[in-house]
């Protein structure tokens, strides 16, 4: 019992851990391999532990500390599945440009289009070819926990944010035309005029780009 108590002490003090990190864990305090997945299934059954995906996992202790910060959500979007980069609706909720309620973390990824359902939110990852998988950066989010771990992600940039989301709506600019970019983005409620001029001349630029090189 007393190892079950200590175990669970090292995980949950983290933002995210997966199932070799606790093996690698329960090896320190000399348990065996059977022995922590016993434990695991234990924390998920009691709710002490949340799973992410398979072999991923969130403590419940560092969840509801961290629950209310975007920056928390953001950080695991990008972990869940990587690389990726948050983008679309939640980016430009972000970036206070949208007035409409977001209740899924959306993110741009390379890899294929993916949803996961879990205790801390819904997570859509929309795959993107390699060349558009681009204009993202860092950004620092806060520090959190014992171990002051700083809970940064990846984002798009407003305007990249905005060519991603019409990029998805469209179907790739199917069908679009340069001219009309204007009024999707009108009918999308997205208040365009609030973005930095230097991004809104970035995102014609590009839209028009791709949109005359397809």
């Amino acid at each position: 019992m007393k190892s079950k108590i200590n175990l669970l002490e090292q995980i949950k003090s983290l933002p995210y851990f997966s199932k070799d990190s606790v093996c690698q864990l329960g090896k320190q305090l000399g348990l065996a391999s059977a022995t922590v997945d016993t434990y695991i299934s234990r924390f998920l059954k009691y709710k002490e532990i949340f799973r992410l995906k398979k072999g991923l996992y969130i403590s419940a202790d560092f969840f509801n500390k961290n629950r209310s910060d975007i920056s928390y959500s953001f950080y695991l979007a990008n972990i869940i599945r990587t690389p990726s980069y948050i983008s679309s609706w939640s980016a430009l909720q972000f970036y206070n440009l949208t007035t409409e309620a977001i209740c899924i973390i959306t993110s741009v990824t390379q890899k294929v289009t993916r949803n996961y359902t879990t205790k801390a939110g819904n997570f859509t990852y929309n795959s993107i070819k390699k060349g558009l998988f681009s204009d993202f950066s860092l950004m620092k989010g806060k520090v959190a926990g014992e171990r002051s771990t700083r809970l940064d992600f990846f984002i798009a940039s407003p305007a990249k944010a905005l060519f991603d989301l019409l990029y998805f709506k469209t179907n790739q600019f199917r069908g679009v035309k340069f001219k009309d970019i204007k009024t999707l983005v009108e009918e999308l409620r997205i208040d365009i005029d609030e973005m930095d001029k230097k991004e809104q001349l970035k995102f014609y630029a590009m839209t028009k780009e791709y949109i005359n090189h397809e």
